[in-house]
């Protein structure tokens, strides 16, 4: 085990290295929902699709925001975009949202699940979930599955994207203690579990989704600048922005990545795969 995991590690640190696929494709006359819209990975993510001509449905948890992004995306690239708000710590909320986007939007073709957070303490959301679990997993895993007959709408290709994170190799993941009643909490522990049930996850979907038209991977965002971890206490934010802040890339490679994710032909028909 240890030799494998000093080869995965050798693996990673070349992949780090490696520039990235981009893609020149048009999206115009596709739609992408991305849930995690208005900041980070999300928001990058919705510039590019956005620059090459996707219409856009976003999705956060506050209008503000959701409202500012909307009006800046049409006026800088001229496309369409909607949006919905939903609290991803409440799975009730989540299912109201489902079936709101699937009533009101005409086609999805691309669904993006960039939601996400980084607790350095335990914590839980109003039904009893941990926090972190259920925003980064629970809440994106319901989304994906009941926009699943949406996808499949007309037989057209869809491609649904899970950004998730190296933080798998965090560890942390056990069925028998998902709320960590039972163990010792860490922060890097935590959000590595949810990565990892998030990857488990992308597998079981792509098996059941084989012959549908629909393909779902997982990608690594990269280390790049991002507002994750921003509600932690006063020492960590202050470590994250004079210390980690420093040493990360633009985030506009992981929105780059994304499209390329999204619109290369190359990849039609590629699923349950994880990508760098």
């Amino acid at each position: 085990l240890k030799e494998y995991e000093m080869s995965d590690m050798r693996e990673m640190m070349r992949n780090n290295k490696t520039p990235h696929h981009r893609s020149s494709v048009s999206l115009a006359g596709k739609t992408a929902v991305i849930a995690g819209a208005t900041s980070g990975v999300g928001l990058s993510a919705a510039e590019e699709l956005a620059r090459f001509g996707c219409g856009l449905v976003l999705v956060g948890r506050n209008e503000a925001k959701l409202k500012a992004v909307k009006e800046s995306l049409e006026n800088r690239f001229g496309c369409a975009a909607g949006y919905f708000v939903a609290d991803f710590t409440l799975p009730n909320e989540v299912h109201r949202l489902s079936k709101q986007i699937a009533g009101e939007v005409d086609r999805i073709d691309i669904l993006i699940n960039s939601a996400g957070i980084h607790s350095t303490t335990k914590q839980y959301t109003r039904d009893g979930f941990e926090s972190v679990f259920c925003v980064n997993h629970l809440a994106p895993f319901i989304l994906t599955y009941n926009l699943i007959p949406k996808l499949k709408e007309e037989c057209r290709p869809a491609r649904i994207i899970q950004v998730n994170s190296q933080g798998h190799r965090f560890n942390g993941f056990n069925l028998k203690d998902l709320n960590w009643k039972k163990r010792i909490y860490t922060g890097l522990r935590g959000y590595g579990a949810s990565k990892t049930a998030q990857l488990l996850s992308v597998w079981e979907f792509a098996d059941r989704l084989k012959g549908t038209g629909i393909t779902i991977n997982a990608m690594h965002p990269g280390e790049v600048r991002s507002n994750i971890g921003s509600n932690n206490g006063r020492l960590y934010r202050w470590y994250h922005g004079n210390v980690l802040w420093k040493s990360l890339k633009d985030v506009k490679i992981s929105g780059e990545a994304l499209h390329y994710l999204a619109a290369a032909p190359e990849l039609e028909g590629v699923s349950g795969r994880y990508f760098n």
